[in-house]
């Protein structure tokens, strides 16, 4: 179990910083998305939830292509930082953002979409700015919203495979995750090793969808 610290620890890193990420820009796409009434919003919201029905390896072939060295993007952060997207942390975490976008989104979108209108009418009326309306309004009203945003984030970038594997390949110390440290125990018949690993992910998964559940249930309705 010691060999897979440094994957765990990787990993934890990896899911901490891509929540953290996505809070800051999943964030006012949910509330757009909760708010506008736009013609492209069905586009939108499918692009969003593309990632829960595309198989994950196809959404890293084209990160890996689009990453790559030679294409614009991965050329010119070769240019800037001397190292490749692909194959490198900076890379998984653009792969997890996009692969667990819908698991920020969605619940924020839901959370925003339960607030009365009437309350930020409200609001408004009284001088506040938008701002001011989302700070001291929407965000005490929706906190159970981001707090299961963020644990479902946290959670599903633990849990990703295909598309990690795709972008980043399988370095230790640099690329190797949970998942792809579990695969290489069942690869080298190490069932033991594979074993407290799978049972670890499968405890804290049951630990935190019931506390999704569990805060899904509790969450009061603010209909106006």
């Amino acid at each position: 179990m010691s060999g897979s610290v440094p994957a765990i620890l990787l990993t934890l890193n990896l899911a901490a910083v891509t929540t953290l990420i996505l809070f800051v820009l999943g964030t006012p796409l949910a509330w757009w998305l909760a708010n506008t009434r736009s013609r492209v919003r069905p586009f939108i919201e499918a692009i969003t939830a593309l990632p829960l029905i595309l198989p994950p390896t196809v959404i890293g072939f084209y990160l890996l292509i689009l990453l790559n060295p030679t294409a614009p993007i991965g050329r010119f952060w070769v240019t800037v930082t001397g190292d490749t997207l692909t194959f490198s942390f900076a890379g998984l975490v653009i792969a997890s953002i996009l692969y667990s976008l819908p698991f920020m989104v969605q619940p924020l979108q839901t959370a925003f979409d339960r607030i009365g209108r009437d309350q930020i009418e409200a609001a408004a009326s009284l001088g506040a700015s938008p701002l001011d309306r989302f700070f001291s309004l929407v965000l005490p009203l929706s906190a159970r919203g981001f707090l299961t945003a963020g644990i479902l984030t946290f959670i599903h970038t633990i849990g990703e495979f295909g598309v990690v594997l795709m972008v980043g390949g399988n370095i230790p110390g640099r690329t190797r995750t949970l998942s792809i440290a579990l695969y290489d125990h069942v690869e080298a018949l190490r069932y033991d090793q594979a074993h407290a690993l799978a049972a670890g992910l499968v405890i804290l998964s049951l630990i935190v969808l019931s506390l999704v559940y569990w805060l899904n249930r509790r969450s009061p309705r603010h209909d106006g």
